[in-house]
């Protein structure tokens, strides 16, 4: 693989198409198993988009030749203060589109984000000294709202988003 920047954001696209498509064949398919494999490839291809998102800025800073142009999380290239110290049009639609929580990208960051978090019960009050002091949460419940719809479309934005970024970023 050439050690062209757009190499990685190309893969990393590419690669969460193939975790939506095992997605897809996991749901379809009822194994034994479905359950584990829906939230493997949900994780995979939040992973994956992830880092197309990543490979972007990183395309972006390294053809403005940013300072801090090989952080390792987007989130720490997403900010006003480095829009600030190395102004460009596209940064400032990333921070724009990342910035505001209705929007595709503020949505795949947060859920990026939710997968190291960890699982949540209900807060109650303990009661009763019979009731059992650990109990199983299920993680499927907070996962569940994502569908591999949402994130296909999250994976087309993005696809438009880096041909679009590349048009304006080429030097003629």
């Amino acid at each position: 693989m050439a050690k062209e920047l757009y190499t990685r954001t190309n893969q990393k696209i590419f690669f969460a198409g193939l975790a939506l498509d095992a997605w897809r064949k996991a749901q379809a398919e009822g194994a034994f198993n479905a359950q584990a494999l829906v939230q493997a490839e949900r994780e995979a291809a939040l992973f994956h988009l992830y880092g197309g998102l990543l490979g972007l800025c990183h395309e972006v800073a390294g053809y403005y030749r940013m300072a801090d142009a090989a952080q390792p999380r987007a989130e720490l290239l997403l900010t006003r203060a480095v829009l600030d110290s190395a102004p460009s049009p596209e940064l400032a639609e990333l921070v724009e589109l990342a910035q505001q929580p209705e929007t595709w990208l503020a949505q795949l960051l947060a859920a990026y984000a939710e997968l190291f978090r960890p699982p949540q019960g209900e807060k109650k009050a303990k009661v009763d000294p019979g009731l059992p002091l650990i109990t199983a949460l299920s993680v499927e419940d907070e996962a569940a709202e994502l569908a591999p719809e949402t994130l296909e479309a999250w994976r087309q934005q993005l696809k438009e988003l880096v041909l679009r970024f590349r048009e304006s970023l080429s030097e003629c």
